[in-house]
């Protein structure tokens, strides 16, 4: 029997429910999640904990909280998963939260949390291990900063530890030359112990493009695995050498000078670039760094000059993600290519071995139009309603089996979001921008590539963003930096776009269901009456990545209630901050990371640009029409 993923939110006698097929549940492999209780102090005499409501908790299902053994509710609480506690003292403190139901306390999953001394306010502060300083071959300096990170349970006691990426400051995008540092890969719990440090070493280059890494139970074991792209010199989390340990794949200068693109002329000088040698595909255990299987990379670079250009650009476009491709298992999915040849690779890990369960080429006669249609990111989801995910790249579509389900020909571009836009339309949709100088923005069916509502334009449109900020206009609202101001499901403008509109990133922060705005170290709320967004929480002493793209580490339901964390690192890079909402809220729903849709989306924020979190399913304010209780599985 199908389950519904479905928000139900009940007032009164009256039942009104936004329901889509969605995956089977019963059959689905699911990541033993924990209550996720977390304690943050909001001021010297406050402290807020928030913690998760779950699928497996019944309806009626009351909590209390606990300090130290003490109870601190006088009524079990049965609206919100939300809890303030005047606690001046500077000492330490062990909060609890128990279920409840029927008066009688169940400890189905129950919370524990210590705050620590002199606890920083509004955040867990985590300390973190800044590699050391290096020098290029060149004699070029170079230093490092936390990068984008990535959760999973990696010892299986249902709560996440923090697999972060280290960039050094030499990282690059594909289309420039020069040698990068290493990068490293360290596994911390969030108090601060370090686990693990894995190094790439010098035959990975730095950068966004190079680097998708994935963190998922992928063999059902409970423990988080590590996937990514490896080589010789490669050294895992127990210091053993991935292959030969001597390599040294880098173009030195004077090969480089000969090279040539397309169109006959010189290139811009090599030198750093890799462009040849072994590339590995490796799995790494989560709770210890070590490599567990190492096979080669698929597909292989062959002639670089087949993928589009001969510098070594275009053939080092690599994304990821994790999809349940069967509707039961989750499996990896390694890409390379996307602005001509188009290569997706699925793989299975049962604990011992990676099965190959297909490959995608573009190169295939019967796939040839879908060359060239690549995104720098990637969205996985089931558009089709078969109860199995599909692999939305850019402007086309992979079926679950490893068959082309569509293509659009729309080509390439920047960002991308699929959820859940119009509730007068059956599944889901996606919005996009488009580099082709044509096409602008579009927003399509995901099931067949339809084209819903399109703003044509003949710039290259860099950025488009999607969220619910309008509490009037039904569905999600969508904007680009061509799209001539916010649209609603239907295409129509119902604001200019204020330059004070983020167009990167968006955060459940406050204590309603609109979606508030993140860019760089600002969390920011759209006022539809001024059409302005105000500033309503700012992240002191901390510092985003990429640029002016402007993300930052990982953003998501990473722990407490329904709402997303923000995860930052400190100016110093001396330690990582996770930032939790301290504004009270009312509202009790499943956490999102049961949705299969919004979980991945988390997986695969870091497989290049990173994208915004967004569920398969509509979540807004067109759920208050109905109010107040509301859960999302069933």
């Amino acid at each position: 029997m199908r389950k519904y993923l479905s928000v139900v939110l009940i007032c009164g006698s009256l039942l009104c429910g936004f329901a889509q097929p969605n995956y089977n549940f019963a059959r689905l492999q699911r990541e033993r999640i924990g209550r996720g209780l977390v304690a943050i102090r909001k001021s010297p005499a406050e402290v807020i904990l928030s913690w998760r409501y779950l699928s497996s908790d019944p309806l009626n299902t009351a909590f209390n909280v606990y300090r130290d053994g003490a109870r601190l509710n006088k009524k079990p609480l049965v609206e919100g998963t939300f809890f303030s506690d005047n606690n001046p003292n500077s000492t330490t403190a062990v909060y609890e939260v128990r279920p409840e139901i029927n008066g009688v306390e169940t400890h189905h999953l129950d919370g524990k949390y210590s705050l620590p001394q002199n606890a920083p306010t509004g955040c867990i502060e985590i300390p973190i291990r800044r590699p050391s300083d290096g020098v290029t071959p060149t004699g070029d300096k170079y230093s490092y900063s936390a990068g984008d990170a990535s959760i999973g349970d990696v010892d299986g006691d249902g709560e996440y530890e923090i697999i972060l990426e280290w960039e050094p400051s030499n990282s690059r995008d594909n289309s420039f030359e020069g040698y990068t540092g290493p990068v490293y890969y360290d596994c911390y719990r969030l108090n601060g112990q370090h686990l693990w440090r894995i190094d790439l070493g010098r035959n990975i280059s730095a950068g966004s493009h190079y680097l998708a890494f994935m963190v998922y139970d992928l063999d059902g074991d409970g423990k988080a695995e590590v996937v990514m792209r490896t080589s010789d010199g490669t050294v895992d989390g127990k210091g053993h050498v991935i292959g030969d340990a001597n390599a040294d794949y880098r173009e030195k200068g004077e090969l480089a000078k000969t090279r040539k693109n397309k169109q006959g002329k010189d290139t811009p000088f090599l030198q750093g670039r890799i462009l040849s040698g072994n590339e590995y595909l490796t799995v790494f255990s989560g709770l210890t760094g070590e490599a567990l299987k190492t096979i080669n990379y698929t597909p292989p670079r062959g002639n670089i000059a087949d993928w589009g250009d001969s510098y070594g650009n275009r053939v080092d476009r690599f994304l990821a993600c994790v999809a349940n491709l069967d509707g039961i298992h989750p499996s990896v999915v390694m890409c390379r290519g996307y602005y001509t040849r188009t290569v997706l690779v699925a793989y299975d890990w049962d604990g011992k071995e990676l099965k190959q369960r297909w490959i995608f080429d573009s190169n295939q006669p019967e796939n040839k139009n879908y060359a060239g249609q690549g995104n720098h990111n990637l969205r996985v989801g089931d558009v089709d309603g078969d109860s199995c995910d599909e692999i939305v790249y850019g402007s086309c579509t992979i079926d679950h089996n490893g068959k082309g389900l569509y293509t659009t020909g729309l080509e390439h571009g920047d960002a991308m979001h699929l959820t859940k836009f119009d509730l007068s339309l059956k599944g889901l949709q996606v919005w996009a921008c488009h580099e082709n100088g044509r096409d602008g923005s579009t927003l399509r069916d995901a099931a067949t590539g339809k084209v819903l509502v399109q703003v044509k334009s003949s710039q290259d449109v860099g950025r488009c963003m999607a969220a619910d900020i309008d509490p009037v206009s039904p569905g999600v609202e969508m904007w680009s930096t061509e799209s001539g101001g916010i649209l609603n499901v239907k295409g129509q403008v119902i604001a200019p776009r204020d330059r004070s509109l983020p167009i990167s990133m968006a955060v459940w922060w406050d204590d309603d269901l609109l979606r508030e705005l993140l860019n760089r170290n600002t969390v920011s709320k759209y006022d539809r009456f001024d059409n302005k967004c105000k500033t309503i929480f700012k992240f002191e002493g901390c510092e985003f990545n990429h640029g002016t793209k402007s993300n930052p580490c990982l953003l998501g339901d990473i722990l407490g209630d329904w709402r997303e964390e923000v995860l930052v690192h400190t100016l110093d890079n001396s330690a990582l901050r996770l930032y939790v909402s301290p504004i009270t809220t009312k509202y009790r729903f499943h956490t999102f990371l049961e949705d299969p849709v919004y979980r991945f989306s988390m997986v695969t924020q870091n497989s290049a640009y990173n994208q915004p979190t967004q569920p398969g399913f509509y979540f807004g304010p067109d759920l208050m029409k109905c109010t107040f209780r509301g859960y999302l599985f069933k």
